[in-house]
């Protein structure tokens, strides 16, 4: 067979067109998954922000309609706000709610962004809908049941709106905006607006109705902070340690949780500052705390030992494994 130079150069260009048709395919299969993962990733995102917000709405008009109107109790915030005028006036508190927020809602589309503003007041503005259109049941009409339970139902609503990325009480909006410009904490701003809302119905009705109300807003306050923050609390724990592998492997193969390695210098002295060691670092949860203590001293009583709360965690092994005896 005579060799044929041509030939054989169109059986190359043939062969590379084939490859890199071929590795064009594979990255265009690629692409697709991963564009497929992220619009699921997103539609799932969008659709649990729904659920948040329509669960939030319900709640917070339960606990509303169901315990604290019918009874003459009060909220901090913006809620409060509109519970004392509604009690003053007699305007509907679906309109007080709507129009008292939105002051703040313009706020927030400065100081936030559109979408969340949006969100919020189709939240609100379903809540007020709610509040008119929804028979709620009055439940009760013990005082101490009203406080807690309208104020747990109120709290739930906030939390699970903000979980869902909006609010039904504008007033952390105006407390976000006054840190920024004044040399207070959010939290204490917060907790001035209600002392004002709680002087104002102490003065108007009485210190008692004042009292339940107080008990009302910490119940919702402790509420929006389990949602937000989770019930389960997480403690972060660091190990200065001579003897860091064995501990380690108790909390990898033992506890089941996650571990990270850091390389460190002690700072104890001349000596010491010479002297690298490692520094482990782990999550757990509060009912594993002893059992981690209790294993670290038996490994070294000598152990440096510091925990700090951790609100909540995203990945990792903490919330993937559950507890190993």
């Amino acid at each position: 067979m005579a060799f044929n130079p041509q030939f054989n150069q169109a059986i190359v260009e043939g062969v590379k067109k084939a490859l890199g048709k071929g590795k064009d395919d594979s990255i265009s299969r690629y692409k697709r998954a991963k564009e497929s993962l992220q619009y699921r990733r997103t539609a799932w995102n969008n659709a649990r922000s729904l659920m948040f917000m329509a669960l939030g709405v319900l709640s917070a008009g339960f606990g509303l309609e169901g315990f604290l109107i019918p009874n003459g109790l009060i909220d901090g915030g913006v809620t409060g706000i509109s519970l004392l005028t509604n009690k003053e006036t007699g305007i509907s508190l679906s309109i007080l709610i709507l129009l008292i927020n939105i002051p703040f809602l313009l706020l927030g589309w400065k100081q936030i962004g559109k979408g969340f503003s949006i969100k919020s007041i189709l939240c609100i503005a379903v809540l007020a809908v709610l509040l008119v259109v929804l028979p709620y049941p009055v439940v009760t009409n013990d005082k101490v049941l009203i406080a807690v339970f309208g104020g747990f139902f109120l709290g739930a609503g906030i939390g699970l709106t903000i979980r869902g990325g909006a609010v039904i009480d504008g007033t952390e909006i105006l407390a976000i905006f006054m840190s920024r410009k004044r040399s207070i904490s959010v939290g204490d701003f917060i907790l001035l607006f209600n002392i004002v809302i709680f002087s104002v119905a102490a003065y108007l009705y009485s210190v008692e109705m004042a009292l339940y109300s107080i008990l009302t807003y910490m119940a919702a306050a402790k509420t929006v902070d389990f949602i937000l923050e989770g019930i389960e609390e997480f403690t972060g724990v660091t190990i200065i340690s001579p003897h860091t592998e064995a501990i380690g492997n108790f909390i990898k193969n033992k506890m089941g949780r996650g571990l990270t390695v850091y390389t460190g210098k002690k700072g104890y002295g001349k000596r010491g500052e010479r002297l690298a060691t490692e520094i482990l670092f782990t999550v757990v949860t509060r009912l594993e705390i002893s059992r981690l203590k209790h294993e670290i001293e038996k490994i070294d009583p000598n152990a440096f030992i510091v925990m700090q709360s951790v609100n909540d965690t995203h990945g990792g092994m903490v919330k993937k494994r559950p507890l190993k005896q």
